[in-house]
């Protein structure tokens, strides 16, 4: 018979093998805990070692351009325009000398669109600048006629035509195009009444050809318009270059668009740190110019949506390496709220110049807010060797200088992420001031300083036009591959062949020049 005790050092047994395996797990979590940590610390440190930290200096050159240089020349069958049109294409582009450039670049297009010839576009400049230069007191018209000879034809005006033996001009009929037409609504609504009356008019012409349109060849001629055709008269440029070689006698300058004005701080309905005065004066202009929205600052700045203030940009340079050496040229209009915003801007970064300051001649003096004023701020802008906008959202001169920046060969820009810096803003008006310029750092990290990226909505193809105006001469993608050197003698073999006069040997008459 087996004694009562007999099992008990088993159960002892027992105990010991389940109190060890406890003691294993709890060890085990232990080590899995520490190793995760290790790893956090790791990554942590190596977040905010080298790849936190921003080489100034590198900005001053261009961005790696990958092997991708610009090319806005046609690279498939482009037959020169016939020499008997569908009538005439009138245009009003209205808005700020930006936004009349892409409608400009529309208007080509669309004239190409339907085999028209394109009446020298008329720009609406006394609403918006109180100045009435026109297409012909900005650029040079005889460059832009020349230049795209090859795609459309183009006269400074509508010429008369002789029917039954009296001389009777064309009237264009009036039509307002709807915003971001498609391609179909030209080649259908608008040319259908251009061939019942002979020629239509547009307006207004801003946004009124949709930007993303399947037909990189379209999408070239768009740039052969913005980043060849369209060159300032020559004083323009010679007053530009003469600023640009001025700040370069120091060295490297950079260029901030300062977007802190009145009718971008209205818009964007940024309010709160104004006095109530200044507050009473936005939300006038808000209210006489923009559509009724309800406007709660702080979720506004929280979501990236309010001009960085003067002070925020210096932060920002100063974030990334750049020291109170930095020479700036700043492109702005007149700031709003005054000196006790520019201040704290100043004071981290006091080599500040801008046009008037630049100038010897005095002829922008006289000519701050207009178009001449406007053109040269995106002249010096283009040749800086940085240039930063503080608010690319609707702002057509940034958008516009970002696009041809890149077209330029891949210049350096800086473009704060506003979404991304507002919590980081926030904390430190907070008090939370540790880690400030390192997280600044991390949020810039982020961003493209100038190189080829692909577009995504919502930026603009006149902002980026990315890969259809460039190309590689070692392609993978046969549609990135460089056209043949010998494609401007192609051009004008077929322009002769059409029978259109040389362009060169009729300057004095530009319309019959056209209509030969």
């Amino acid at each position: 018979m087996r004694r009562p005790g007999h099992r008990q050092p088993l159960k002892q047994q027992l105990g010991g093998v389940k109190a060890m395996f406890t003691r294993l797990s709890i060890a085990v979590i232990v080590l899995v805990i520490c190793m995760l940590m290790l790893i956090t610390t790791i990554s942590s440190s190596n977040s905010s070692g080298p790849s936190a930290e921003i080489d100034a200096e590198t900005l001053w050159g261009t961005a790696d351009s990958k092997g991708w240089r610009p090319s806005s020349a046609p690279r498939s069958d482009w037959p020169p325009p016939p020499s008997e049109g569908n009538g005439y294409l009138r245009v009003r582009c209205n808005g700020g000398l930006n936004q009349q450039r892409s409608a400009i670049c529309n208007a080509v297009l669309a004239a190409r669109i339907m085999n028209a010839t394109l009446v020298l576009p008329e720009l609406d400049a006394n609403s918006f600048w109180h100045d009435d230069s026109g297409f012909q007191g900005i650029y040079d018209v005889e460059h832009f006629i020349k230049t795209l000879k090859y795609d459309v034809r183009i006269v400074e005006s509508i010429p008369e035509i002789r029917k039954n033996g009296k001389v009777k001009k064309i009237k264009a009929k009036q039509i307002r195009p709807p915003r971001d037409a498609p391609i179909s609504w030209y080649t259908t609504e608008a040319l259908k009444t251009m061939k019942e009356h002979g020629a239509i008019y547009l307006t207004p012409f801003s946004h009124r050809l949709a930007e993303e349109i399947d037909n990189p060849e379209y999408q070239r001629l768009r740039c052969r318009v913005n980043y060849h055709a369209l060159q300032f008269k020559p004083h323009i440029m010679e007053l530009s270059n003469s600023i640009v070689n001025k700040l370069r006698t120091q060295g490297h300058f950079m260029t901030i668009h300062l977007r802190f004005e009145m009718d971008m701080l209205a818009f964007a309905g940024c309010f709160d740190i104004f006095s109530p005065e200044e507050q009473k004066i936005l939300k006038k202009y808000r209210q006489e110019n923009f559509a009724e929205k309800r406007l709660v600052y702080d979720e506004r700045r929280a979501i990236g949506k309010c001009p960085l203030t003067p002070e925020e940009v210096g932060l920002i340079l100063r974030a990334m390496g750049f020291d109170n050496s930095t020479r700036i040229y700043l492109a702005a209009g007149e700031l709003f709220g005054g000196e006790r915003f520019m201040k704290p801007f100043r004071s981290m970064f006091p080599r500040l110049e801008n046009h008037s300051t630049v100038d010897t001649t005095g002829e922008l003096g006289k000519n701050t807010r207009g178009l001449l004023g406007s053109a040269v701020d995106y002249m010096v802008c283009l040749l800086s060797d940085i240039f930063m906008p503080t608010y690319d959202g609707p702002s057509n001169f940034a958008n516009n200088l970002l696009g041809h920046r890149l077209y330029y060969g891949f210049r350096t820009t800086i473009r704060p992420d506003r979404k991304a810096l507002a919590p980081i803003f926030i904390d430190r008006e907070k008090g939370h001031t540790a880690g400030f310029e390192e997280a600044v750092r991390r949020a810039m990290l982020k961003t493209n300083f100038g190189g080829p990226h692909k577009r995504i909505s919502p930026e603009s193809f006149y902002t980026n036009s990315w890969p259809e105006c460039f190309c590689q001469k070692s392609a993978v993608n046969p549609a990135d591959k460089c056209p043949r050197d010998d494609i401007q003698d192609i051009l004008e073999s077929q322009l002769e062949n059409e029978g259109i006069s040389d362009f060169d040997a009729s300057r004095s008459n530009l319309t019959s020049a056209v209509d030969k």
